[in-house]
């Protein structure tokens, strides 16, 4: 993969390469190659060479480059004569991670490029083949601790999610217009989806085109009640997400009748056209937890670095996919990938607080399903932004393409370990 030799503002639409099925040509250009023993036309004229036998020849007035090819194809001597195509940089963003360098974010973000990763960067060139690069304007909802999305008073906005990043959000948890983050992990989720990118600072987001509509639900302490959380998803559901993030999950206990007002909501938001993504939970149980266990959300689980399933993720017959969550193995008898033995794999790294409200960086201590999830919302986000399915797919629509292109772990098919498999971006939202 090539990597860009110059900078596109974090929404550069324009200067991203059109569809690769329309293949690009220096106009007037035809690229000849000449037979070892071949008299070379203008073989003194340095400018015109690409190689010792190669030589660049222009059309003639009122000819297309097709037909000068053709007519230089049928002369003594001549190997080849084709169009001089032209070939484009995959996007990979420059934002330098701990290295301090350009790209230094591949160094952390092993999720997203490396073998176990979801494969963003070829997913980013197909968004911007599309003219949504990073998943530009899709809305998503984040219903966590809050997001750091402002600077007032004790808080301050994360340095890595600056621009026209949010949409009006909501605090439930004090019943006020300011979801405003006291915990770091809604920061970090937000992040994973959207963090922007090319501006020198931290890390990537995945969907980072995309806006972020910041929902409180939880306190400080990461808890919240069925009412808030409720409340929460009709919220972002009425006021235009197109997906919903629930990083979070009630106990292995809580049973559907004990929850029938978020099961409301999220019916109210599945006939909204809005898709529903949620935490499998931490509990290592075989079965997934609720909200992500409902019939109305899609259900992800965690892998770590080494592409196994994560010790601590829950699973069972209604896990839907799993994404990278980070940590140990689990030990999963008769799969390559689990090596429990070994030093565990590294956490999800995104930008959120260090050790206040207005102090920013890249923590190491972030694992769980909580940050597998939030793969999953930024590849549908994705995947509305590359019109592959549709301009605007139903969640039913989405949920589809995601398991029909994720990457098969474990058994062969589906099963109750990881589901349809590992989220695959690039696979989502290729034509």
């Amino acid at each position: 993969m090539i990597r860009r030799p110059f900078l596109l503002a974090a929404l550069g639409l324009a200067a991203l390469a059109p569809s690769a099925a329309a293949a690009e040509h220096v106009p007037g250009e035809v690229v000849v190659r000449y037979a070892a023993d071949a008299a070379v036309p203008g073989a003194a004229h340095a400018a015109a060479a690409v190689a010792p036998r190669t030589r660049v020849v222009r059309t003639r007035r009122g000819q297309t480059v097709a037909e000068r090819a053709a007519e230089l194809r049928g002369r003594p001597g001549v190997l080849s004569a084709t169009p001089n195509l032209i070939a484009r940089a995959a996007y990979i963003p420059n934002d330098p991670g701990r290295a301090g360098i350009p790209g230094g974010w591949q160094e952390l973000q092993w999720n997203f490029a490396g073998p176990f990763g979801v494969n963003a960067p070829a997913a980013w060139d197909y968004t911007g083949e599309a003219g949504r690069l990073g998943g530009a304007g899709v809305v998503v909802a984040v219903l966590d601790t809050g997001v750091a999305y402002a600077d007032h008073r004790s808080y301050a906005r994360s340095p890595d999610l600056r621009g026209n990043r949010f949409v009006i959000g909501r605090d439930f948890v004090d019943g006020d217009g300011r979801p405003d983050d006291e915990n770091g992990h809604g920061t970090h989720v937000a992040s994973t989806i959207a963090e922007t990118i090319d501006n020198g600072i931290g890390v990537t987001g995945l969907a980072f085109g995309a806006r972020i509509m910041p929902v409180r639900v939880l306190d400080r302490w990461g808890e919240g009640d069925s009412v808030a959380i409720s409340k929460g998803i009709r919220f972002a559901a009425r006021r235009g997400a197109e997906i919903i993030n629930l990083s979070f999950e009630f106990g292995a206990g809580v049973r559907p009748g004990q929850i029938p007002d978020i099961l409301d909501a999220l019916r109210y938001a599945h006939r909204k056209g809005v898709l529903v993504v949620g935490a499998s939970g931490n509990s290592s149980r075989m079965s997934v937890a609720y909200p992500a266990r409902a019939s109305a959300v899609l259900s992800v689980g965690a892998t770590t670095e080494h592409g196994c399933l994560a010790d601590y993720s829950n699973q069972g017959r209604t896990l839907d996919l799993v994404a990278p969550g980070g940590g140990p193995d689990a030990a999963l008898a008769g799969d390559p990938n689990c090596r429990p033995a070994e030093p565990e794999g590294r956490s999800i790294v995104q930008m959120t607080y260090r050790s206040s409200r207005r102090s920013f960086g890249l923590p190491t201590n972030y694992t769980g399903t909580s940050m597998a999830t939030p793969h999953v919302s930024a590849t549908a986000a994705l995947i509305i932004a590359s019109g592959v399915i549709g301009a605007e797919p139903s969640p039913d629509a989405l949920e589809a393409r995601l398991k029909a292109t994720a990457r098969d772990l474990g058994a062969p098919g589906p099963d109750r370990t990881y589901g349809a498999g590992l989220v695959d971006a690039a696979a989502a939202t290729v034509r």
